[in-house]
Order: C-alpha cells, then sequence, then structure tokens
C-alpha cells in the first residue's frame, strides 16, 4: 500500500483528505512567543493578534524529529510538500529521510504552496487510483508541478511591509492609490509579482479570472481550487464565474492555514489550476 502525505500548507479540507486518505505534517506558528500548530490556530485570531501588537507571526518547519515520526509506516510513502525556495520544510523532510535510511519514501518538491500543493496531491491520489506504480506516480507529479497556476490578490499591503517585501513607502502608495499586488508562483518555486492592479477589489477579482480564461482551453477541467483568507463572498464569486466560463468538475473553495495567512494577510485569494 502506498501512502500519499503533505504538510499543512496544502490547505486542502478535512473532508478532502478524509474522502482521499491523505494525511499532512503541521507546519508551526509562533504568535506572541507561543507556539502552536498550523492548524491548531484559527486565522481569525491570528489577524486579531497582528492587529493589536503590530506584530506578524514567525512560522516554522516541522522539526527533523517530527518528520520521523511522521514517516515511520510500513509502506512506501510519496511526500509532496511546500516549495524548498519558500521553507526549510523540504530539507528538513530529507534530512529525515537520511538518518531513517527509508529506501521506499520519495520526497517531492511541489515548488508551489497552498492548494498549488494541493492539485499535486490529489492527482496522485487519482494516478493511485487508476493502478499507477509508486515510480510512475513521483514521475508524473515531477512533471505536473512545473504545470500550476498560482495567483492570489493581495489585499493588504501591511503584511509585505511588515514581513520586510516591500518598504514603508511602497506600502503607503499602493494604499493611497488602491493598488493590489497579484502574486504568481514561478516555475522555480518563488514568488513574483504577476500584476499590479489600481482600483477596486473586483478589479483585481476579474483579473485572476482573466488569467484562468487566458489559459484555456489548456485548463485541466478535473478540479481548481479557489483558496481565501476570510472572504467567503469574494471566492464564492470567483467559484461562481469559473463554473460558468468553464465546465469545470469540481471547484473547491477552501480557507487557507495560518501558515501561509501569516505572509498573505485577510481578504487574500487565489486560483489554482493545473494546465494540461
Amino acid at each position: 500500500m502506498l501512502n500519499i502525505l503533505t504538510d499543512s500548507c496544502a490547505d486542502l479540507s478535512q473532508p478532502l483528505l478524509n474522502a482521499n486518505g491523505v494525511q499532512f505534517i503541521p507546519l508551526h506558528v509562533l504568535v506572541n512567543g507561543k507556539d502552536h500548530l498550523d492548524t491548531d490556530f484559527p486565522i481569525t485570531e491570528l489577524f486579531k493578534s497582528v492587529s493589536e501588537t503590530g506584530e506578524l507571526p514567525k512560522t516554522a518547519a516541522p522539526s527533523v524529529k517530527e518528520f520521523q515520526s511522521f514517516f515511520d509506516r510500513k509502506d512506501a510513502v510519496i511526500y509532496i510538500g511546500l516549495s524548498s525556495q519558500l521553507s526549510a520544510t523540504m530539507s528538513n523532510a530529507q534530512l529525515a529521510k537520511e538518518q531513517m535510511g527509508k529506501t521506499d519514501l520519495h520526497l517531492i518538491d511541489s515548488l508551489n504552496l497552498s492548494t498549488g500543493i494541493g492539485l499535486l496531491v490529489l492527482k496522485a491520489v487519482d494516478l493511485q487510483k487508476a493502478g499507477k506504480s509508486i515510480g510512475d506516480i513521483a514521475s508524473e507529479i515531477e512533471a505536473t508541478r512545473l504545470k500550476v497556476r498560482t495567483a492570489f490578490v493581495i489585499d493588504t499591503m501591511d503584511y509585505l511591509y511588515k514581513g520586510g517585501r516591500c518598504t514603508g513607502l511602497q506600502a503607503f502608495v499602493g494604499s493611497m492609490l488602491q493598488i493590489r499586488p497579484i502574486i504568481h508562483v514561478r516555475e522555480d518555486g518563488t514568488l513574483g509579482v504577476l500584476d499590479k492592479v489600481r482600483g477596486s477589489r473586483k478589479k483585481a477579482l476579474d483579473r485572476l479570472l482573466q488569467g484562468f480564461k487566458n489559459d484555456l482551453p489548456n485548463v485541466d477541467l478535473t478540479r481548481v481550487f479557489v483558496t481565501h483568507t476570510e472572504c467567503l463572498e469574494d471566492a464564492e464569486y470567483l467559484a461562481g464565474e469559473l463554473k460558468s466560463t468553464a465546465a469545470v468538475e469540481n471547484v473547491y473553495i477552501t480557507t487557507a492555514g495560518a501558515t501561509i495567512a501569516s505572509h498573505c494577510g485577510p481578504n487574500t485569494i487565489g486560483i489554482l489550476y493545473i494546465t494540461q
């Protein structure tokens, strides 16, 4: 039997995890000096803490020891994790594998984040159900990771500023001019600015939709994710537009966990899918 595993940054809902037999290892979020597991700390409380203290939480990868415990299984494992360019998660997983000497453990760097990881995890499950070998599944997922499209609108530049990703002047000007950055994941697993939308939030949401439309008809319509940090109304708008634009089999709305939310802030929302 094959175990398909991931980490909490895949942002898959518990029903999806249960339905597909997927387990995850949580990352850590340090808030006000207290260490919390990613999935145990509500993002509502996280945003409240930042608002009250002005300080961003710190995030950390699972330890090597935690990975060893997570990987300690009788059967073979494929682990698909958060981009190595964004976290020490994959490097700690690699150290755990080396120390365990587990030869039937396959580590795959998703080169992505959030449900960009989740898309690869669920595709691996599809391949497993289709009877593919472990080697074939790993090879196909490694090829598919370059076809994942991840783009999301940042609603406030405060978190980018507090996190050292833009200057105070840039944050001030961006706020004054209502500039909403659209961030995307590049093929090398790093983040870049895809566009800067000036004006209303709806204009930024429609820019996300246009990106999806531009990729048609080369989108894998098996599943598309709309992932957000507590802006359900906008997520439902995007999901409705996606369904009216193309015959998507499944449009899943998921909420990002505390790790992702710590870096992007409230009212962040993205569309994530795989191209063929």
